[in-house]
């Protein structure tokens, strides 16, 4: 199961120069589930709540209606790993092993030491709500670069426009807001399952130091940089 992170879109992943791959790779060999979040994707757009919570309440939803009857791998991906890790404690015996990528239990706001780092996490915000909808890329052109720093041309347009199609600039900032906010650190300790930290050693979006604190407190945990 992997765990729902925005930037997703169920259909137009699977063109994706940059996840296809992994998408084919997993689903040859295993029952490979995935959904959008609330607020992106092929998920409605117009919602109540965008929170952790909520994301957290999504996810057991889920599971509650597949009714596996056996413990799941969970998959979590950027915040989606704070996902998977609350989902993890809270119903261990329902998982087998946690896969953590690119992951963090600590949001921006959260990890941040200065004022600066602040006011740098509240523009980026500003800059999804002003440009996120926009025909030029431009605005986008600047996440996309942190997220596939080293990205092809085909890799960093299709990025783009997944960021457009993915959902509205409201949404957009609604995210990075709540995603600021995540703290799961405590939780950390509590997770029983076997767990595989990736982290890319110069993340840009997310410090690899983050990757480093999840293995270093989920016990028994593995850290392949």
């Amino acid at each position: 199961i992997k765990a729902a992170t925005w930037l997703s879109h169920l259909e137009y992943d699977w063109e994706s120069p940059v996840w296809r791959h992994m998408l084919h790779a997993l689903s040859a060999r295993y029952r490979l589930v995935r959904y959008d979040e609330r607020g992106c994707g092929l998920s409605d757009w117009v919602v109540p709540e965008l929170t952790f919570d909520s994301w957290v309440r999504d996810l057991e939803c889920l599971m509650d209606t597949l009714a596996f009857d056996q413990p799941v791998v969970l998959l979590g991906i950027s915040q989606g790993a704070a996902i998977a890790i609350a989902y993890a404690v809270r119903h261990p015996e329902r998982v087998s092993h946690l896969v953590l990528h690119g992951g963090y239990a600590r949001g921006r706001l959260v990890r941040s030491n200065t004022p600066q780092e602040a006011e740098e996490a509240e523009m980026m915000c500003r800059l999804a709500e002003m440009g996120w909808g926009k025909q030029d890329a431009s605005f986008r052109q600047f996440f996309t670069t942190q997220f596939i720093p080293g990205g092809t041309a085909e890799q960093h347009a299709w990025f783009n426009e997944l960021e457009r199609i993915s959902t509205s600039p409201g949404n957009a900032a609604q995210f990075m807001r709540a995603f600021n906010t995540i703290d799961v650190t405590a939780l950390l300790p509590q997770v029983r399952c076997p767990t595989l930290v990736l982290h890319s050693q110069h993340d840009v979006r997310v410090p690899f130091e983050e990757g480093l604190l999840l293995a270093t407190e989920i016990p028994g945990a593995r850290l392949v940089p």
